[in-house]
């Protein structure tokens, strides 16, 4: 169901997208509020909001009291009433914790080496209870070497593991996967590193190894010189379409940085280790990597290395024009190029409005419906998702979205506004005057009550051009997901935070709507070749949705 419908000669629609006189982005301005320079996608926001929230409800306050509590702290494992001895036992003293031991005597030995290992006893303990064992019994389990291993790799005891690992190549036909994995760990900290690549091939014939087997390798090829076995697995990470670990790219940098050897011993030139580094960076670019604040550091002290150049690297902000404020030079603009924006309309057409599931959300009528209305009418300027709009405001739901249309409307804007048809059945929440004045001020739409409305917005916005943009609470996670590729993913993600608009705070009655800043510029790993700017995650309290706000910027001084 459609509203406010165009007469001849009453107005004239302005040029679509595609005509040669659309106004440009720098001329469409929506109010937003200069004293909240900070964006609905920026790191911190999501936490921030959480706990004003919880003020407001005076939830906060009752759960710091609860958790303040004199209760004592539980261990997070069950001991099975043993206790680990403090210092090494001989066989006699163990043969008496076996007798007294409230457990299966079967399996005394692993339970007691679980418990050393996660009340982190000291090695030569976990050593006087293998000894016990090998007397008593005359072998010893897998599970409980398994446990002695774990207690050895995570504890740093490299060569008491390697000692463990030919015990139990000669005792046991294969090892599972934990236990290659720990073996990997323990051989990459080692001068023998080599001996974790045959562990890794042989787990390859039964799974696939994880990201962390591969970065425990790197690390050590480089940290040993072997640059050139590095980045073969390095290539191997990515040809698997696995996302490497931070670890893996510190270990990287910090590899190019120490130089040297890496000719001499890895088979690879500095040239071309740089020149691999760079596309490191490029990754991080293409995929929206925010690296933290230690492999910042790595990246950083690389630039630095860089014999024949004179990088400086310094941590710094952007102001909210744009502007490095280290270097002074303007970051890429939030905005897609015409190709990009090509791009990014068809896919979003193509997988998510016309997607495998698309008549779950709504009808072939309704849409088709739909998109006759929108040709007719003007382009807008903003897209409104009524019901999520209104609903920020409880029990004034009509209320809440007039009072944003009114806003629109005084700042000359030309707006849709959709809604389903339940808004039109007069109650409390959907007052018939107001209803009907945001009917006049405004375009509408109102789709089934059981359709979803993400689809028409998103149909609605692209379709009216790279200037419109929309009003949601909702960040469409979900609807990026559908997309098929990571390319198409970031120009999503890059499109919504240039056009999605969000309310600031509360509107109170008779005050003006605001809304929350829109960033002009693009946080991605970016250079003009003479500077380099890295945005990095300075912050535990950044979710999966927000950019970071912090900023490495690195320039190249004659």
């Amino acid at each position: 169901m459609c509203t406010k419908g165009i007469k001849p000669g009453e107005r004239k629609s302005p040029p679509r997208k595609n005509d040669t006189t659309i106004r440009q982005t720098e001329s469409f301005k929506v109010r937003q509020m200069p004293s909240f320079p900070t964006s609905v996608f920026a790191a911190g926001n999501a936490k921030r909001t959480t706990e004003m929230l919880k003020r407001k409800t005076a939830l906060a306050s009752l759960e710091q009291e609860d958790a303040a509590g004199d209760q004592p702290r539980r261990r997070g494992f069950k001991t099975d009433g043993l206790v680990a001895p403090d210092r090494p036992l001989s066989p006699t003293e163990w043969k008496k914790q076996l007798e007294e031991a409230p457990c299966s005597p079967e399996r005394f030995d692993v339970h007691m080496m679980t418990l050393l290992f996660k009340t982190g006893a000291e090695l030569d303990i976990a050593k006087s209870l293998l000894t016990f064992v090998a007397l008593e019994t005359g072998t010893m389990s897998y599970q409980l070497l398994l446990q002695y291993l774990t207690l050895c790799v995570k504890g740093g005891h490299d060569a008491e593991a390697l000692d463990c690992y030919q015990i139990m190549r000669g005792a046991f036909p294969a090892l599972e996967t934990g236990a290659s994995s720990l073996f990997i760990k323990a051989f990459s900290r080692t001068e023998s590193w080599r001996e974790a690549l045959p562990i890794l091939r042989d787990m390859k014939k039964v799974i696939a190894p994880s990201t962390r087997n591969y970065s425990d390798i790197i690390s050590g090829a480089l940290l040993h010189g072997a640059a050139a076995p590095a980045w073969q697995l390095y290539d191997e990470v990515l040809g698997e379409g696995l996302t490497p670990l931070p670890d893996t790219w510190r270990a990287l940098f910090e590899g190019g940085a120490r130089g040297g050897r890496a000719e001499e011993e890895g088979g690879i030139s500095p040239a071309e280790y740089g020149e691999r580094l760079l596309g490191v960076l490029g990754y991080m670019r293409d995929n929206q990597v925010y690296p933290e604040r230690n492999l910042a550091d790595a990246i950083k002290t690389w630039f630095h290395s860089l014999p024949g150049h004179h990088w400086r690297g310094e941590w710094t902000t952007v102001s909210p024009k744009g502007v490095c404020k280290g270097c002074g030079s303007e970051l890429e603009s939030i905005q897609l190029t015409p190709e990009e924006y090509t791009h990014l309309e068809a896919r979003v057409m193509a997988d998510i409005i016309q997607g495998k599931d698309v008549f779950q959300k709504t009808t072939a009528e309704e849409l088709e419906s739909f998109k006759a209305f929108v040709k007719r009418k003007p382009v807008f300027d903003v897209v409104v998702d009524g019901l999520n709009v209104a609903n920020i405001v409880k029990g004034r739901q009509s209320e809440m979205l007039l009072a944003v249309v009114c806003e629109l409307e005084r700042q000359g804007l030309t707006s849709l506004v959709l809604g389903r048809k339940h808004m039109l059945r007069p109650s409390a929440s959907w007052d018939r005057r107001n209803m009907g004045l945001i009917q006049k001020k405004a375009h509408c739409f109102f789709t089934e009550n059981t359709s979803e409305d993400d689809p028409f917005l998103l149909y609605a916005t692209l379709h009216s051009g790279n200037h419109c943009r929309f009003l949601s609470r909702d960040l469409m996670r979900d609807h990026k997901a559908c997309l098929p590729d990571t390319l198409t993913r970031r120009l999503f993600f890059k499109w919504q935070r240039g056009h999605q608009l969000v309310i600031h705070g509360t509107v109170a009655q008779g005050r003006r709507v605001g809304f929350q800043m829109i960033s002009p510029y693009d946080t991605i790993v970016q250079s003009t070749g003479v500077s380099w700017h890295v945005p990095y995650d300075d912050s535990v309290d950044r979710s999966s949705y927000e950019v970071p706000q912090s900023w490495l910027c690195l320039t190249n001084k004659p």
